[in-house]
C-alpha cells in the first residue's frame, strides 16, 4: 500500500525555535506543495539526512508542509518502533521528534519492501531532484507495480527503483497532476461565463431603465 502521509500539527498548533513558530499543517500533495517549495532553504535530501543524524534508522518518507517551513521526517527504528523528525525548512535544525510504535500495516509492509534495498530514501531524493526540487517522498509499496520511492517535485511525479536508483516518470501520479490543472481552467471558464452573464444581467437592467 503506497504511504499515505499526514502532517499533524505540532504542540497543539505550532513548534517554535529561536523565536521561529513553525506550524505543520495537512498536506493534501497539491500545487500548494511546489509553492511551498520556493521558500525552503533545506532540501528533501538534507532534511532526510539531518533527520537521520537525529535519530539513526531508515528513512521511509519525507514531507514538506503547505507553508515551506518545515520538514517532517518518518523513520524506522530498531524492532518495531519508528520515529517522526521535524526538521526546520529554513534552518535545518531539529525542531522535535516523536516515537510510535509499528501499530498498523503500513510500517510493517514498508520494512518488508526494503528488505534487499540497495537505494535508500536520501539516495532516492538525490536522483529525483534533478527532475525538479523535491517536495515528498514516500515508499510505494501497493499492488500496481513493483515496489519503488514515490517522488513529487515541482516538475511532476516520479518513481526511482529501489535497486538501481532508476529515475522513471511516475503517469498516475502526473494524470492526478494534469486533472488539477483541469479543474483550475473549467472553474476559470465557469467564473469568466458568470461574469460575463453579470455584465449582461446588468446592460439589460440599464436598457430597462
Amino acid at each position: 500500500m503506497k504511504r499515505n502521509i499526514v502532517i499533524a500539527t505540532v504542540a497543539a498548533a505550532a513548534v517554535v525555535c529561536g523565536g521561529t513558530a513553525v506550524a505543520f499543517a495537512d498536506d493534501d500533495g497539491s500545487r500548494d506543495d511546489r509553492t511551498a517549495v520556493r521558500s525552503a532553504k533545506v532540501t528533501a535530501v538534507q532534511a532526510i539526512g539531518t533527520a537521520l543524524k537525529a535519530q539513526p534508522g531508515t528513512a521511509v518518507s519525507a514531507d514538506l508542509d503547505d507553508d515551506g517551513r518545515g520538514w517532517e521526517v518518518d523513520v524506522l527504528g530498531a524492532g518495531t518502533t519508528s520515529y517522526t523528525v521535524q526538521v526546520d525548512a529554513g534552518t535545518g535544525k531539529v525542531l522535535g521528534k516523536e516515537t510510535d510504535r509499528d501499530d498498523d500495516r503500513d510500517d510493517a509492509d514498508d520494512r518488508r519492501a526494503l528488505k534487499g534495498a540497495s537505494v535508500d530514501a536520501r539516495k532516492a531524493a538525490e536522483a529525483a531532484s534533478a527532475k525538479g526540487a523535491v517536495t515528498s517522498v514516500s515508499l510505494d509499496d501497493d499492488d500496481r507495480a513493483a515496489a519503488a520511492w514515490d517522488m513529487d517535485t515541482v516538475n511532476g511525479d516520479w518513481r526511482v527503483d529501489l535497486k538501481t536508483g532508476q529515475v522513471t516518470a511516475d503517469d498516475d501520479g502526473q494524470d492526478g497532476r494534469d486533472e488539477d490543472d483541469r479543474d483550475d481552467r473549467a472553474e476559470a471558464a465557469g467564473h469568466a461565463d458568470d461574469t460575463a452573464d453579470d455584465d449582461g444581467n446588468n446592460a439589460d437592467a440599464d436598457d430597462n431603465d
